[in-house]
């Protein structure tokens, strides 16, 4: 019984006993296998399976260069022959009989392992001609029954990849004589299940996908094995490593998921190894050499920090004279800073193009015509579309994204605080969000990285040549059921055109626009609570977070405190929203505002309240105020309750000055909202108890003192213009 064993496999048993350099010997030739495929175009996936190739060293024929496709929309329908004919000419002009020939599609494929693997694989499947499996039969299910058997596996054939050898192959294909679109599946199909022509050619399946493998009836089956520095795609039902992974019918998401790791392209131990590959540097142009891009501006909302989003444009650094803009205001309110703009900074772009609310064209349509502008201008060799809720930080942002050299790029940016951003890494069923397996963690930055994604939104780059070329239609944000970036994206799609998100660096972040109100003058200053970190950028001083590290808490007069709190922008806008409001009180101790309807010592003033800005003001005590309180007064914690805030004016001619008194507080802040020397003349405030006077408040810099019993304190007069403060009274 043993010896009958033995003598079925010769070949198991003479390794077993001859020397190493001998059991080297009988493994296929490398240089035996040639990779062959047909692509009539280089898409994007098609470079992608030629990297991966040359990645393993893979020999590539490729078929069908610069033909027209007519092998038919065979994702939905049969179709593919024409590669067939394509194949079976090539294999004609071919003579040694020892080659072996690897067919496979490229649009939809990568390579998880090289040709050494890959031809031991064939190798041990015995037979001189191998296909892909599949689980599910196409195109004719009549045909089921007729499929032999497999003890374990997938029983189907997929044409979209066979290896074997010369004469086996070009006896399979001998007998074509189809039409270009007919089906390869059914040709290959009709060989493999006649029972004679399978075994005069020595056909087999890869049934447990140990060589190919097809995600289409699969999905479920296939996950990322990370180890030891490399990338496989694992088949978990039968457990094997596949060699070629295949994207066939509706899976082409699935493989470009896939491809942003295998084979390589990112592992744990090095990240990226492809990310500063085919790039376009810039560095060595003059800035009159860079290419010229137009960039699409959005504004579809009410949105905050408008202005400042302006003033972020013309800090990109990128020379403007290789800049145009098209802008699309569909809010009338934001006309002010958006002619603003223009008229301040417009002539140092080479042209613009705006389109204000009374055009009244829809979203869909401005974004279909700022693709047009740039399609139209032959100089324009990139579009760079940004939502005016954009917020980019990174002033190299266009320059990175133009060197990434890709078809679509978008920098990533987040929401702060949550996972949102403006890429999916999946699509549901009927092409909404679906988070991907990686989402979190590159969002997160725990995976960083140049991503192949399905969708891309807010901010992103295209090639103007691709809009010359595949995305010539004029209505690609046209759509009866999707959102104008939801149709762009699925245009793409279905073009085989990818789209990448990068975060290999920190690019900004995207504002919440959810309850933007527009009822005050100064909108921005109500976002404290929606987009904190954007509200603390504009109104929180610049030294603000270096306070207590540079010791810039002053100490003027006994257990008084002085420091920069509010930036200009902030003092101006409090300024300006209370005159807008224009209801100061008399100046007379009777108050209806307060409990109790007595004033004992009255100011002329605005309380926080009238305007609707106490819980904002609450917040900003609780977030800047109260921490600085808890570090100058030790032992002393504040939730940084008020019983009053308020805006106080002081003018020569209406109340120039306010008598000694103590505050009904625990401690008090008091803000120089404006400028002495500049603004008013005069001022300041004196501590009786301690003779200590401060007569030159610093624009934005808060003082904090004690309220009740230790700090009689008086306002000394204003002699000229109006002065302001802001003042709380703060109980714990």
């Amino acid at each position: 019984m043993r010896f009958s064993s033995l003598l079925l496999f010769p070949g198991i048993f003479l390794c077993a006993l001859s020397p190493l350099t001998k059991c080297e010997e009988q493994r296929l030739p490398e240089e035996k296998l040639l990779v062959v495929t047909v692509a009539t175009k280089e898409t994007d996936g098609f470079k992608r399976f030629l990297s991966s190739a040359k990645h393993f060293n893979y020999t590539v024929k490729v078929l069908g260069r610069g033909q027209k496709w007519r092998g038919g929309d065979y994702m939905s329908a049969p179709g593919g022959g024409q590669k067939v004919r394509l194949l079976k000419g090539a294999l004609e002009e071919m003579k040694d009989n020892d080659k072996i020939i690897l067919f496979i599609d490229s649009y939809d494929v990568v390579f998880a392992s090289g040709p050494k693997e890959l031809l031991k694989k064939f190798k041990q499947a015995r037979h001189k001609v191998v296909f892909s499996s599949e689980s599910l039969i196409w195109p004719d299910r009549h045909l089921e029954d007729k499929h032999p058997h497999v003890r374990e596996g997938n029983r189907f054939l997929g044409s979209g990849g066979f290896i074997g050898y010369l004469p086996n192959i070009k006896e399979m294909v001998s007998d074509w004589s189809g039409e270009d679109d007919d089906s390869d599946q059914l040709f290959f199909t009709k060989i493999y299940i006649d029972p004679a022509r399978k075994k005069s050619i020595n056909i087999t399946v890869d049934s447990k996908c140990r060589l190919f493998q097809n995600l289409h009836g699969a999905l479920d089956e296939v996950v990322l094995k990370f180890e030891d520095g490399r990338v496989r795609a694992r088949n978990v039902l039968y457990d094997t490593l596949p060699v070629i992974i295949h994207g066939n019918g509706p899976t082409k998401l699935q493989i470009n998921y896939l491809g942003n790791y295998i084979p390589n392209t990112w592992t744990f131990e090095s990240g990226c190894t492809v990310c500063q590959e085919d790039l376009r540097p810039l560095t060595a142009l003059k800035e009159s050499e860079y290419p010229l891009v137009v960039i699409g501006i959005f504004i579809q909302q009410p949105t905050p920090f408008v202005t400042v989003f302006f003033e972020r444009l013309l800090k990109l650094q990128y020379p403007k004279n290789r800049l145009k803009l098209f802008i699309y205001n569909q809010e009338a309110h934001h006309e002010r800073q958006v002619s603003s703009f223009l008229q301040d900074h417009g002539s140092l772009y080479q042209d613009v193009r705006f389109i204000g609310p009374e055009e009244d064209i829809e979203e869909a349509s401005s974004r279909n015509l700022g693709f047009e502008m740039c399609r139209k201008d032959e100089d324009c060799e990139y579009f760079f579309s940004v939502d005016i809720e954009v917020v980019l930080k990174n002033e190299n942002t266009l320059k990175i994204l133009i060197e990434q050299n890709l078809p679509i790029v978008a920098p990533m940016i987040t929401r702060t605080g949550r996972l949102w951003s403006n890429f999916w890494g999946a699509l549901s069923a009927d092409s909404y969000y679906a988070r991907s397996e990686d989402y979190v963690d590159i969002v997160q930055g725990r995976r960083v990285g140049v991503w192949n994604v399905p969708y891309v939104s807010s901010v992103y780059l295209v090639k103007a040549s691709l809009l010359r070329s595949e995305l010539t239609d004029h209505d690609l944000f046209d759509s009866h059921n999707l959102d104008p970036d939801m149709a762009f994206c699925h245009q793409a799609r279905i073009k085989g055109i990818f789209m990448y998100v990068t975060n290999l660096h920190n690019f900004g972040r995207i504002l919440s626009t959810e309850n933007y109100q527009t009822g005050h003058l100064h909108n921005d200053l109500w976002q404290i609570f929606e987009n904190p970190v954007d509200w603390q950028e504009l109104y929180i001083h610049e030294n603000y977070t270096r306070m207590m590290k540079d010791k810039l808490v002053e100490t003027p007069c006994p257990d008084v405190y002085w420091f920069p709190i509010f930036s200009d922008v902030a003092c101006n806008h409090l300024i300006e929203e209370m005159e807008n409001f224009g209801k100061w009180s008399g100046g007379g101790s009777v108050d209806t505002r307060i409990q109790g309807g007595y004033e004992n010592v009255p100011t002329i003033d605005i309380h926080m309240n009238q305007i609707n800005f106490e819980k904002e003001w609450h917040k900003f005590l609780l977030e800047f105020i109260a921490p600085i309180t808890e570090k100058m007064y030790p032992g002393y914690y504040t939730k940084a309750q008020f019983d009053l805030a308020f805006v106080v004016r002081y003018k020569p001619d209406e109340q120039p000055s306010l008598r000694p008194h103590h505050d009904a507080s625990t401690f008090t802040i008091n803000i120089a909202l404006n400028q002495v020397g500049l603004d008013y003349q005069g001022g300041g405030c004196r501590f009786l108890r301690y003779n200590c006077s401060i007569q030159a408040p610093r624009k934005g810099w808060a003082l904090m003192h004690p309220g009740r019993l230790t700090h009689y304190h008086e306002g000394l007069p204003t002699t000229g213009g109006v002065r302001y403060i802001a003042v709380s009274f703060v109980d714990p």
